[in-house]
């Protein structure tokens, strides 16, 4: 990646609006996390690792897009820290350094169910493109 660590955190956090300093590492956004056994990095390890600029690992991993955005981490959050925004701020940030998307659009109806709700499609595309 071209630009430097702290660069790209300070871009994320700008983007995402969070403070993650404020995390006082309490785990409970990670415990409440419906998507925690997908994830190879979770919610209060994506706050930490944004906040001490350990971002290379966190744009390579799996993990950004498995959050499923339902945003039960920012309303477990005792401090009010959102590590959802983060993580939609670091997924977009790799989309935009890789320069293409991680699902095309095309892709999506091959991965459709009769049971899945229209709002996963909306939130797949949303996601998924720039």
């Amino acid at each position: 990646m071209e630009k430097d660590n702290k660069k790209v955190c300070d871009e994320i956090v700008r983007r995402s609006g969070v403070n993650p300093r404020k995390c006082m590492k309490c785990g409970k956004c990670s415990g409440t996390c419906p998507a925690y056994d997908e994830m190879e990095y979770h919610p209060h390890q994506f706050v930490y690792m944004v906040e001490t600029g350990d971002i290379e690992p966190l744009l390579k991993s799996k993990s950004i897009y498995r959050c499923l955005t339902c945003f039960a981490c920012v309303d477990r959050c005792p401090r009010g820290v959102e590590p959802a925004k983060l993580i939609e701020a670091v997924r977009l940030e790799a989309v935009r350094a890789q320069g293409n998307n991680h699902l095309k659009p095309d892709q999506i109806p091959e991965l459709l169910d009769e049971d899945m709700p229209q709002q996963a499609i909306v939130s797949a595309l949303r996601k998924y493109t720039k």
